[in-house]
């Protein structure tokens, strides 16, 4: 058999999600942790327009769920700890050679490196249960690995980067070879292009080591959009002006060079914890949409409505107020999974 994981811009089936829970990400007092709750609520409303959404609840998060989401939001109770459905969730993929079968790919997940505060042994488990709900085929991986850590293009390209998958608290003994082979049997990756990093924020306490799905996307085969920060104030101006250089060299799997379209950041910097990383390169493709980022900067996210218009032609663009997202670390593609269509 062999797996191929589509383009995000191939036809869903569905997006899962998974609804916020009590918690170190959530956070604390009452009107914090609602901004929480209405800003994933927000997110799934807005798929919900282009697509159904499942959503993964907690049952201590039953009523709350019910109460917010409302009928038109599908919901399935299961053990949840953290609740970014993209990483611990399973990433599914097609097998060409057989039409009509699902796979899912559990890779293994342990917050994003073991981190002291995260807290992942239940939501490790979802991709199983996800697979065993949809009827997929289980593609079980020694990989520790998370969805927003790898972008494709259908095509057997998929971009990494060496901090995640090379990461010693995530696979200490991995190699690029090895990561390149198990890419290859579970996803159909046939050429891995590896970013040297991330953004800067992303390594703090609180970050990934350096997701790609906030760096940069493949819109459409031989065609990127890439994060770019134009304030020279902000240490990303630099990492992104280096890591731009870097794309711009490579090839996809069709031996392609990349058209780069820019999607500058908006114009605030910093908040009360440091440095920003919103990026409006973290946006949900859905069927006949794309759902995308907002950070409350009506200039900024309208020129990125634009490009993401021009990148997805014919989809409809929406914004979601993703500011509450990115201050418990990640955006709109971080919170959702996408389930491809047995014809994607």
């Amino acid at each position: 058999m062999t797996w191929r994981m589509p383009s995000e811009t191939a036809r869903h089936d569905r997006t899962w999600m998974a609804f916020p829970r009590e918690g170190t990400t959530l956070g604390e007092g009452d009107n914090w942790k609602q901004t929480g709750y209405e800003a994933w609520t927000n997110v799934a409303h807005s798929v919900a327009e282009f697509e159904p959404v499942t959503m993964v609840v907690d049952p201590s998060e039953r009523d709350r769920a019910r109460r917010m989401l409302g009928s038109h939001i599908d919901q399935i109770e299961m053990p949840l700890d953290e609740f970014w459905m993209r990483d611990f969730g399973p990433t599914f993929v097609l097998d060409d050679d057989r039409p009509g079968v699902l796979g899912a790919v559990d890779w293994i997940f342990n917050g994003w490196g073991d981190h002291g505060w995260a807290q992942w042994a239940q939501s490790a488990e979802i991709a199983k249960l996800i697979a065993s709900q949809v009827g997929a085929e289980l593609v079980s991986s020694l990989l520790v690995n998370e969805g927003g850590g790898i972008h494709v293009d259908g095509q057997g390209t998929v971009l990494v980067t060496e901090t995640v998958q090379l990461d010693p608290r995530r696979n200490p003994h991995a190699d690029k070879a090895r990561v390149e082979a198990e890419l290859a049997r579970t996803i159909g990756a046939s050429k891995a292009i590896w970013l040297p990093r991330g953004l800067t924020r992303d390594y703090e306490a609180f970050g990934t080591s350096g997701h790609v799905d906030i760096v940069a996307t493949i819109a459409a085969p031989g065609v990127l959009l890439v994060h770019r920060q134009p304030n020279p104030e902000h240490p990303d101006h630099a990492v992104m002006h280096d890591l731009r250089a870097y794309l711009a060299g490579t090839t996809d799997a069709e031996g392609r060079g990349w058209t780069i379209l820019d999607l500058d950041a908006p114009r605030e910097i910093r908040d009360e914890d440091g440095f920003v990383d919103y990026s409006y390169v973290n946006h949900l493709v859905v069927n006949d949409g794309v759902v995308a980022c907002g950070f409350g900067d009506d200039k900024a996210d309208a020129a990125a409505r634009a490009v993401l218009e021009e990148a997805y032609p014919g989809r409809r663009v929406v914004t979601v107020d993703s500011r509450a997202i990115f201050a418990r670390g990640g955006g709109v593609h971080c919170i959702t999974q996408q389930q491809p269509s047995l014809r994607a």
